[in-house]
């Protein structure tokens, strides 16, 4: 059986003063989360906007569990490895 676990979340980013310092940030959050939690990870919204974003993350597994527990942890590592970051709003499902 496949799950699919899906999170969607809105960030903001105080201290971004350009569209480049924002991508810079995102950028590197992203890469970080798909090496650390081996998930799909992307901006998927806000682009043009310097102090706002929104991600999309997702991953696969034979598990609902597992995937809100993936998910949970990435949530959670972001806000600790990231300060800079708020997250303002976020989303998770699990579809089966």
């Amino acid at each position: 059986m496949m799950i699919i676990g899906a999170c969607e979340l809105e960030l903001y980013l105080p201290e971004a003063g350009s569209l480049k310092g924002k991508r810079s940030v995102i950028k590197s959050l992203l890469a970080r989360v798909r090496n650390v939690f081996n998930v799909s990870a992307a901006e998927v919204g806000h682009q043009d906007l310097w102090q706002s974003a929104t991600l999309g993350i997702v991953t696969v597994t034979n598990s609902s569990v597992h995937a809100d527990q993936t998910l949970t942890h990435v949530i959670h590592w972001i806000e600790d490895q990231y300060p800079q970051v708020m997250i303002v709003n976020q989303s998770l499902e699990i579809i089966t």
